[in-house]
């Protein structure tokens, strides 16, 4: 893994082979292959995420329509149809596409959509407009141009939910097979504010940072362990119930301890349209930051 501490556009081209690569799984998408899990880890993040977006979306309109952006496997187009009247979920890795169409076929509210996010169209208004993990993928101009796009197809009351993962200063990219670009809260809150959006809460993933806890002591321990005595699969194993056990102290020590681990986090960040010019750096953006809950 190459991580440059700067701005470097990413490869589109890169982004999109190695989706369309990648094995429709719950690990795979959480990019928690590699470590050891068990597959359950990833059904454990879900469940415990989708507590703290029950918590986030608690009044919205349920009559509405929900936009998932960048799907995945449909995992949370699947939630989000459970309980609104529409879903139209958007993916543009085949093997993803296919697999969220096989999961949320017995839905009908939920409108399956192959293709890029950056030319979809919005044809409709929606109550809430859902982007797990989306924008780390796009370099900042596109970030702000897609929300703006989706701005302007929001309802009267209607919400954007991000959920990206974060460093705790400026920009670090990550460019090898796998691009990325990882922006702290501050970059994210400028650039929402060049959308026009304003911040109606940012939320600490808290099942998140407990589970890139064990994906970064388990590259720790690759570099230090010959390979023949990794164990992977034994070792993420034993690290990842012991992780269970210790939480929520474990992450909750680092906090007090005002320890930079993980490297990595990831945060919600809810959203609405703003009323005022979004170029006026003076305007005021009300923000709450919350401690990730429910885990």
């Amino acid at each position: 893994m190459t991580l440059m501490q700067d701005k470097t556009g990413l490869d589109y081209s890169k982004v999109s082979l190695y989706w369309n690569n990648t094995m429709p799984s719950i690990l795979g998408p959480y990019m928690m292959d590699g470590f050891g899990f068990p597959v359950g880890a990833g059904m454990f993040r879900f469940q415990a995420e989708t507590r703290i977006v029950e918590d986030l979306i608690r009044g919205i309109d349920r009559n509405g329509t929900v936009l998932d952006m960048g799907s995945g496997i449909g995992y949370w187009t699947e939630y989000f149809a459970r309980y609104f009247r529409k879903v139209i979920s958007i993916e543009s890795s085949k093997p993803l596409y296919e697999a969220m169409k096989r999961r949320c076929a017995h839905y009908p509210g939920v409108k399956a959509v192959y293709g890029d996010v950056m030319t979809f169209e919005p044809g409709e208004r929606y109550e809430l407009v859902f982007l797990g993990g989306m924008l780390m993928y796009l370099n900042e101009s596109d970030v702000i141009t897609l929300l703006r796009k989706i701005t302007s197809s929001l309802g009267q009351r209607g919400v954007i939910l991000c959920r990206e993962t974060t460093v705790r200063n400026s920009v670090v990219t990550r460019s090898d097979e796998y691009q990325a670009v990882y922006r702290s809260i501050e970059v994210y809150k400028d650039i929402f504010r060049k959308s026009g959006l304003d911040i109606i809460k940012v939320r600490k993933n808290a099942p998140y940072v407990l589970l890139q806890m064990g994906c970064e002591l388990i590259k720790k321990w690759k570099t230090v362990m010959p390979e023949p005595v990794q164990l992977i699969p034994v070792t993420g194993h034993i690290l990842y119930w012991a992780l269970r056990l210790g939480n929520p102290w474990i992450t909750r020590i680092a906090e007090k301890l005002d320890i930079a681990f993980p490297e990595l986090e990831n945060h919600f960040f809810m959203l609405r349209a703003g009323d005022r010019d979004p170029h006026n750096n003076k305007a005021a953006v009300t923000t709450q930051v919350q401690s990730g809950k429910g885990t």
